[in-house]
């Protein structure tokens, strides 16, 4: 009997040793990504001289040999070396596109050969094409030159994606306005050359040079006829909303809509969510196990989707955050482990900075998808206490929408203040009209642009309950965009943005403290 017990000891032991060991290993990568994200900020908040960028190099190197074989030095001076990789990254990538080849022509009038990149852009009035450019006229002379630039142009003719085409007319460089810095937004792209209007001729169309274009040109036709399917069967613009919803369409929307939508503090629901592929994950889940598949099977095909449903929206930071995310949730299901924290987080940032260190302060989308989560992990627990003579499970989940709202609001207010200058007095209340409802009008959506594409009958199956809901959302959305319901900031300047998240911080560090003493006492 005793050595059975010691044996159980040892067992356990054995297995706290290995999680401590896994979960150490696991918060120094945390601390490395935070690092390389911390670098990346410096740099791009204020650029770092390459002398100071080395004697960072430098520091770190030295005290990784001094102290080495000491745990807490090394990881400290990974950290260092992490934070030089993040403001090595920045430099490069910001010096790559302020030294552009096609930037040394803007102001002139030229003519240039190039290739459309992505999906054509459908405004309301006018299509923004992505060029890359592949030779450049000016003067006599030809020569080659590779860059992207943005093409404004009229809806038609239609241009497709990868059709080569010659422009003519004035290069020029995208404009800084007072409220908002077009130039840095088009920057995180890539892109520093802007053509307007200008005459068009088709070389070829279609022109696919790699097994890649002619794959993601399927996933465009794949989009355009689920798009085609919701624009048939929805009246506008209860069609745009859902578009928005499932396709990341924001663009088609006519902006009488997105004012509504603004007003109510209701943006958020058009736009693709780590929400929007968990339910997608979960639908193709559960149909793949239904019809037979094993469930490794089922992860890497649901894993497939997922990489091709974000490269048909298209590469924006919020849908590869979202992609990432969903991934790992198809990951904690297939071994078990469905939390995810704030390392996950700042680990799926690490790589989308790795990807474009522009975004970090260039993509206020980025910013706010990220703090959103963080809130919803940090703060969510705290308002569910505030509100817990609520019943959980009753009301529609009424008191975890009122919590994970708030939490996400506490988070990115002073972002979208800053950025945008309005607040929302009555976002709480209609968040808590139309969120029950999201999760459904997801489900039923993507089921109906699914099936609707398999077979158009199918659709009807799915389209009632999902038109229903949008009705709804519709009739929210209308009665509530009032002028009244928002109120216009302006002039704030960004030392308010960094006091109320010093603030934050302390607040949360003095909410886990007692939160942890609270557990040590009981």
């Amino acid at each position: 009997m005793t050595n059975g017990y010691v044996d159980i000891l040892l067992v356990e032991n054995s297995a706290y040793f290995n999680y401590h060991l896994i979960m150490t290993y696991s918060k120094a990568f945390f601390y490395f990504c935070l690092s390389f994200i911390i670098g990346i900020f410096i740099s791009s908040v204020s650029p770092i001289p390459t002398l100071y960028s080395l004697g960072i190099l430098f520091l770190g190197t030295g005290i990784f040999f001094i102290f080495f074989g000491y745990k807490r030095a090394t990881i400290f001076t990974i950290c260092l070396l992490f934070a030089f990789l993040g403001i090595l990254h920045y430099q490069t990538a910001n010096f790559n596109i302020r030294n552009n080849e096609l930037r040394q022509y803007n102001e002139q009038k030229v003519i240039i050969v190039g290739k459309i990149l992505t999906e054509p852009d459908v405004r309301e009035n006018y299509v923004q094409l992505t060029v890359n450019s592949e030779k450049i006229v000016v003067g006599e002379k030809i020569v080659p030159i590779s860059g992207k630039f943005l093409i404004t142009t009229s809806k038609y003719p239609a241009y497709n994606y990868a059709d080569t085409l010659m422009f003519e007319g004035l290069l020029k460089t995208p404009e800084q306005f007072e409220d908002f810095n077009y130039k840095d937004y088009l920057a995180k792209k890539g892109i520093s050359s802007l053509m307007d209007r200008p005459s068009i001729e088709v070389i070829v169309q279609r022109n696919y040079s790699s097994w890649w274009q002619m794959g993601y040109a399927q996933i465009l036709r794949l989009k355009n006829n689920i798009r085609k399917n919701i624009n048939q069967y929805f009246s506008f613009p209860g069609n745009t909303l859902l578009a928005a919803a499932l396709l990341g369409d924001q663009s088609a929307m006519p902006q009488a809509l997105k004012e509504k939508l603004n007003i109510t503090g209701l943006r958020h629901i058009t736009a693709i969510s780590g929400m929007n592929i968990s339910i997608l994950c979960g639908i193709l889940m559960s149909l793949l196990l239904g019809i037979g598949f094993w469930r490794g099977q089922a992860f890497w095909i649901s894993l497939l989707s997922i990489f091709i449903f974000v490269v048909m929206i298209g590469f924006q930071a919020s849908i590869i955050r979202a992609g990432i995310m969903g991934a790992i949730f198809l990951l904690g299901q297939k071994v078990g482990r469905m939390s995810v924290s704030s390392r996950a987080i700042v680990i799926t940032a690490a790589i989308m900075l790795a990807l474009n260190p522009l975004l970090l302060m260039g993509d206020v989308g980025f910013q706010l998808s990220f703090l959103a989560m963080l809130g919803i992990i940090y703060l969510t627990p705290l308002f569910e206490e505030l509100f817990k003579f609520i019943p959980k499970d009753k009301f529609l989940g009424l008191r975890g929408i009122i919590a994970t709202t708030l939490a996400a609001q506490v988070f990115t207010l002073p972002i979208l203040i800053y950025n945008f200058g309005r607040i929302s007095w009555i976002s709480l209340f209609t968040n808590i009209l139309i969120l029950p409802i999201i999760y459904w009008v997801m489900i039923f959506g993507f089921l109906f642009a699914i099936c609707s594409v398999i077979y158009s009958g199918l659709g009807w199956v799915f389209f009632l309950p999902c038109w229903f809901l949008i009705s709804y959302s519709m009739k929210v959305i209308n009665i509530f965009s009032q002028p009244w319901a928002a109120k216009t900031v302006e002039n704030i300047h960004w030392i308010w943005l960094v006091i109320f998240y010093i603030l934050l911080g302390f607040f949360l560090v003095w909410l886990w403290r007692r939160k942890r003493l609270k557990f040590l006492e009981f």
